[in-house]
């Protein structure tokens, strides 16, 4: 069994990486003053981090580099990281309130990750 840090480290650096790329794609929403070469650029800058941090998980993550995961449930794991994320940039940096049928949708896709991680391949079988 791998270790903790071989389970959460992926998971960790995920939700770094969401974190700048939530920024990049949706802050410039609040700056209507930006052109649109302006907002292009500045999210640019703001997702590089994004991709420092999303290989590594990826790669930490991987069943073929010692990891716990394979890549489906690495991308699984990814979207549900994505809809906390976005959920609380939302409500917190846009300031929108997220209706019912968002929270249906959000938790339709969180089953998903449910049933993606029940059966996980051992590690080093695909």
């Amino acid at each position: 069994m791998p270790s903790l840090s071989r389970w959460l480290t992926p998971v960790l650096l995920l939700i770094g990486s969401n974190t700048f790329m939530t920024t990049a794609w949706y802050y410039h929403l609040k700056k209507h003053a930006w052109s649109i070469p302006v907002a292009i650029f500045i999210s640019w800058l703001i997702a590089l981090p994004e991709y420092a941090l999303q290989v590594p998980a990826n790669r930490i993550g991987h069943i073929s580099t010692g990891g716990p995961y394979t890549a489906p449930q690495l991308k699984v794991i990814q979207e549900a990281i994505t809809l906390v994320v976005f959920s609380t940039f939302s409500m917190v940096i846009l300031k929108e309130k997220l209706r019912a049928t968002d929270w249906a949708a959000f938790a339709l896709i969180m089953a998903g990750v449910v049933v993606s991680m029940y059966g996980r391949a051992k590690a080093g079988v695909p």
